[in-house]
C-alpha cells in the first residue's frame, strides 16, 4: 500500500480545540483546531483540499441542547443548521458512523458564532432548531463543503449539558488557535472564586465528552469511518 496514495486521500477532521484535535489523529486523517478563528478556518481547509483532502469531518465536544443528551452521549449528525441555512451531511458517511458506534445518537446539530454558554440561551437555540447539539465549527464545515462540493459529516459528544451553564472561567480560556489561556482561567477564577464548583462540573463533563470521543477514534480507525477512503485504502496495491 502506497503511504503517499494514503496521504492524498485523508480526512480533514475540524475541532475547536487542540486536545480534540490529538484524538482525532490517526492514518488517514488532517485535523486543523481553530474553532475560534473561522476566517483562519476557512484559509486551512482551501490549504488541506489544494493538497489532495477527500472530505471533512467536524469532530469534537458540543454544548447540549436536550435535556435528553447527558454528558458522553455521541451525536452523528444528519444535518446542520445555523441562522436561515441547513445543510445534509454525507448519507453514507453518517450511516456509517452511526453502524460503527453503538450507543450514538442520530439527529441535528446547530453550528453558532458564539458560544452558547447559558441553559436559557441553550433552551431557545434547541426550540428553534431541533438540533440536540451545538458547536461553533459544523456550520463553518458544512458551509464549506456545500461550496466545494466535498462530503462532510459530524461527530460530537456531549460535554456541557442543556441543564448546565459553562464556567466564564472555561469561555475565557479558549484561544482563538484552540489552545487553552491558563493565565485567563487563573485570572477569572480569581476574580470569580464561586465559579470554581461549576468549573469542576464543567472539567467532569469533559472528561466524558473526551472519553466517548477516545473510544470512537478507536473504533472508526483510518479515515475516521469514511467509506470511500476505506475503499480505497483496500484497492491500493
Amino acid at each position: 500500500m502506497s503511504v503517499s496514495a494514503i496521504e492524498i486521500r485523508r480526512v480533514v477532521a475540524v475541532t475547536g480545540l487542540r486536545f480534540e484535535a490529538r484524538v482525532a489523529a490517526g492514518p488517514g486523517v488532517t485535523t486543523i483546531a481553530g474553532g475560534g478563528d473561522p476566517q483562519g478556518l476557512i484559509r486551512a481547509l482551501e490549504r488541506e483540499f489544494a493538497r489532495g483532502a477527500a472530505a471533512i469531518i467536524s469532530f469534537g465536544i458540543a454544548g447540549g441542547l436536550s435535556r435528553y443528551a447527558a454528558p458522553g452521549t455521541l451525536l452523528v449528525a444528519d444535518t446542520v443548521v445555523a441562522r436561515a441555512s441547513r445543510w445534509s451531511a454525507d448519507a453514507a458517511w453518517a450511516a456509517a458512523l452511526g453502524s460503527s458506534l453503538p450507543g450514538a445518537v442520530r439527529g441535528s446539530a446547530a453550528g453558532s458564532d458564539a458560544v452558547i454558554s447559558e441553559p436559557a440561551e441553550k433552551h431557545a437555540l434547541g426550540k428553534a432548531t431541533g438540533a440536540l447539539a451545538v458547536d461553533t465549527e459544523s456550520h463553518i464545515v458544512a458551509a464549506f463543503a456545500a461550496a466545494h462540493g466535498v462530503p462532510f459529516a459530524v461527530l460530537r459528544a456531549i460535554a456541557d449539558p442543556a441543564t448546565r451553564a459553562l464556567a466564564r472561567a472555561a469561555r475565557k480560556g479558549m484561544r482563538p488557535d484552540g489552545t487553552i489561556n491558563q493565565r485567563a482561567v487563573f485570572g477569572s477564577l480569581l476574580r470569580t472564586p464561586g465559579q470554581i464548583p461549576l468549573l469542576l462540573r464543567n472539567a467532569n463533563d469533559t472528561r466524558l465528552a473526551l472519553r466517548a470521543l477516545s473510544r470512537s477514534r478507536r473504533l472508526l480507525g483510518p479515515g475516521l469511518g469514511y467509506p470511500d477512503l476505506r475503499q480505497f485504502l483496500v484497492d491500493v496495491p
